[in-house]
């Protein structure tokens, strides 16, 4: 999708059917976003219930007593604006760097889905305004570190918020500076708190989830690449195309085993690279045997991810939860980010194994015991090193996942004198899985490389054909990149193929090859 398209779709908001496309268009490609007519009613209804209730002086968390620990202090009417300024005061004490600007967008938009859906309590100017901050471009300073997950993202979310009342930092057309400054130069007037709205607006998942949005969406184009990358090594090595037949996979029946079977069939279909009839061995080494055994518990376990992603950008998730329509209040635990947690654990895991296996081949392709290849991939070795240091660095960055890939969510620390003494964790859970996610992408790059190199060191090449997808996979790799012969400087060269990874690039061009011609 280009900047351009992106800026004339307008994601409307009704708290119910957000979807990651949306997610994306928002927060890579500046699509604008308002607020659906029938969620400004919800909205108007939520308030007006909590506005009888302070009138009433009912006995409220967070709308009349104080927070935490501090829920059984009472607080009067007169002093409800006070209470709501000084939470987001209070809690603001992140640390480290500001989150990427494509994830704070994402939190903006997050945030204003769950506060549309009319159980929160939150004026319909206060919402209207987050919005006109996201569609004028302005980016709070968010620093990454500092929330425990329950109840929800609490300090990342109050750095969100100091900017739409003019405090703390943000954004704006490439320069960093004041909240108030950003907001004057947008001529947006700052927000003014009324009892519940800044307990409405960062008690709650979305700093979480805005992480976990992308990279499930990132980590999506990574599986369909990682079979890609793995169908060029497989031909590269000559590998047995018995262990995909889709009887092997029948038996065995997951849904993602399955599905990788089949694209290793269609990717070599026609490639005269594998092994013939007349072979030397009887089965390949796993990295080559098993692909779909372990490239498709990945893709199950992403799906798994994206199901709990996409249920949570369309939840309620603060506290406490207003239903007017019953005149109910609430107080509970939507906060609590385990659903994202145990997610982003196990989406950094599944992504993780990808760039374990994949580096396992990126070693056989160097290795000329294993490959039938000249050594690490040059012609001329020992004055040149090739592709040798390439497999360092994809072992270097498989290590750095393994501890990467240690969960979060089996942690957890008591907090606010004992109240909250249960937390998930989910923020640096899905910090984690995005990191490698980033990883894994470099090392798919590195295989990218070598097998391309390899394809073109393996005698007899004139003679011999790619598969149709691979075929497809292997010439834009060369539109980038040139064969390696004597050593030159790598770096750019692996982050162009990763540029092409990532972007999903190679996997629009390989599945444009792959589709039947009309």
């Amino acid at each position: 999708m280009s900047g351009a398209l992106a800026e004339q779709i307008r994601v409307i908001l009704d708290g119910e059917t957000l979807s990651l496309e949306q997610v994306v268009a928002v927060a890579r490609y500046g699509a604008k976003v308002e607020l659906d007519s029938t969620a400004k009613e919800k909205v108007l209804r939520s308030r007006d219930y909590v506005d009888q209730l302070i009138e009433d002086n009912q006995l409220v968390y967070g709308i009349t007593t104080g927070f935490g620990m501090f829920s059984d202090v009472v607080i009067s009417k007169e002093d409800s604006r006070k209470l709501q300024r000084n939470l987001i005061m209070s809690h603001s004490t992140g640390v480290g760097e500001p989150l990427a600007p494509e994830i704070v967008r994402v939190i903006l938009l997050l945030r204003a889905n769950a506060l549309a859906k009319g159980f929160s309590g939150i004026r319909l100017a206060t919402l209207e305004t987050l919005i006109e901050v996201l569609n004028a471009g302005i980016v709070p300073v968010v620093p990454e570190k500092g929330s425990l997950g329950a109840s929800g993202d609490l300090a990342p979310l109050a750095h969100m918020v100091l900017v739409l009342l003019g405090e703390g930092e943000a954004f704006y057309k490439g320069s960093r500076m004041s909240g108030r400054e950003a907001l004057a130069q947008a001529e947006i007037v700052p927000v003014v708190l009324e009892g519940k709205e800044g307990l409405a607006l960062i008690n709650g998942t979305q700093v979480m989830t805005a992480i976990a949005a992308l990279a499930v969406w990132d980590a999506e184009i990574l599986w369909k690449s990682a079979n890609i990358t793995a169908a060029l090594s497989f031909e590269a090595l000559e590998g047995i195309l018995d262990a995909f037949d889709a009887k092997i996979h029948a038996v065995r029946p997951h849904n993602g085993q399955i599905e990788v079977a089949k694209q290793i069939r269609l990717l070599t279909a026609g490639s005269t690279f594998v092994a013939s009839e007349r072979r030397p061995r009887v089965q390949d080494a796993y990295s080559l045997r098993c692909i779909a055994q372990v490239h498709g518990p990945s893709g199950d376990a992403i799906a798994y991810a994206k199901k709990a992603v996409e249920i949570e950008m369309n939840s309620a998730t603060d506290n406490p939860l207003i239903f007017p329509e019953e005149k109910q209040v609430f107080s509970g635990g939507n906060f609590h980010g385990q659903p994202i947690a145990l997610a982003m654990d196990f989406l950094g895991i599944a992504v993780a194994e990808l760039a374990n296996i994949a580096e396992r081949r990126v070693e056989r392709l160097v290795n000329p015991y294993l490959s039938g290849l000249p050594a690490f991939l040059t012609p001329d070795g020992g004055l040149n090193s090739g592709f040798m240091i390439v497999q360092y660095s994809a072992a270097s960055l498989v290590s750095e996942n393994k501890i990467l890939a240690h969960p979060a969510s089996v942690d957890s620390i008591p907090s606010s004198a004992n109240q909250e003494d249960h937390v998930s964790m989910g923020t640096i859970a899905a910090r984690k899985a995005r990191n490698i996610i980033e990883n894994t992408a470099h090392v798919l790059a590195m295989e990218l490389l070598a097998a391309c190199q390899a394809v073109d060191l393996r005698p007899g090449k004139e003679e011999l054909r790619l598969g149709k997808g691979s075929e497809g996979a292997y010439l834009l790799v060369r539109s980038k990149v040139d064969q390696l012969g004597a050593d030159r400087v790598m770096y750019p060269d692996i982050q162009d193929a990763k540029e092409l990874v990532s972007s999903g690039k190679l996997v629009k061009t390989v599945q444009r090859k792959l589709q039947p011609k009309t």
